[in-house]
């Protein structure tokens, strides 16, 4: 069980059920404080883990996936904030950005685990009130905590600037290259259209390029195949396979298996 609450891209996430953690990726440039528990952060090369206390910057990048868990007897709770493209850009404004120099370094495109600074401290010290789902606060008082978690961050790094505020169109990449390495992560297609550096229109349109199939049924057909194989020869069960492999429920995973290869998935695992 989870509970999400977003308010004005501030959320608050409580993940009471381990059996397959809380897995979403990042859109946009974020910090994440971990309020109790455990945020697992894979990019598909390394694991970093964030505990209790810590607060973690988070780029906008497809690449990464977070998993958060009880630690210690303590089930996950967290506090997301997420600075959109609209929001960095009236920051932008607002701060004279564009009078500073253009030429400052940028941050690598990786997760940074920040420091515990004073600033931080307090930020998260005045949002912890709200991390009683029946206190909901104003639209107005989250949004200056956002400019509040701005600050802190250029106030840390001068590399958070001209990392955060670049706002070049991101060149599209490879579709397919993209599909055969994210296939069974719980993505929409209309976020790996985002990922790809593409309108939904545009991803659909060069997708007919590439395949026969429809985008939709080119995925169901791509983790069905990969969900036999693991049954088949890794001998693992449905209730092991269907969330891996990128379906959200037993029971969709099931119609979908049988329609496809013709047989309930039970009889693969006999």
């Amino acid at each position: 069980m989870k509970l999400i609450f977003n308010y004005n891209n501030v959320f608050y996430s409580f993940i009471y059920d381990d059996l397959s953690g809380c897995i979403h990726r990042s859109k946009e440039y974020a910090i994440n404080y971990v309020y109790s528990g455990e945020m697992i952060l894979d990019n598909g090369n390394e694991r970093i883990h964030v505990r209790k206390g810590q607060c973690v910057f988070i780029p906008r990048d497809h690449h990464i996936t977070m998993y958060k868990k009880t630690f210690e007897g303590e089930k996950y709770c967290g506090i997301f904030l997420m600075f959109t493209r609209n929001f960095l850009r009236e920051m932008y404004g607002k701060l004279g950005y564009n009078r500073r120099s253009s030429n400052a370094q940028k941050l690598d495109n990786s997760v940074v685990i920040l420091p515990d600074t004073v600033e931080l401290a307090s930020l998260f010290a005045s949002m912890t009130p709200y991390l009683n789902p029946d206190i909901k606060p104003k639209d107005e008082f989250m949004e200056l905590k956002l400019q509040e978690g701005l600050m802190t961050l250029l106030s840390i790094d001068k590399r958070f600037a001209p990392t955060m505020f670049d706002f070049s169109d991101p060149w599209k990449i490879d579709i397919l290259n993209f599909m055969e390495n994210n296939y069974m992560s719980d993505l929409s297609i209309e976020e790996i259209a985002h990922y790809t550096g593409r309108s939904l229109a545009t991803f659909k349109r060069d997708f007919k390029k590439i395949s026969d199939l429809t985008p939709e049924k080119w995925l169901i057909k791509k983790r069905l195949e990969k969900a036999y194989n693991l049954m088949k020869h890794s001998k693992k069960k449905v209730v092991e396979v269907y969330a891996e492999v990128g379906f959200r429920n037993p029971s969709h995973f099931s119609t979908a298996f049988k329609k496809h290869f013709g047989v309930a998935p039970s009889a693969v695992t006999v």
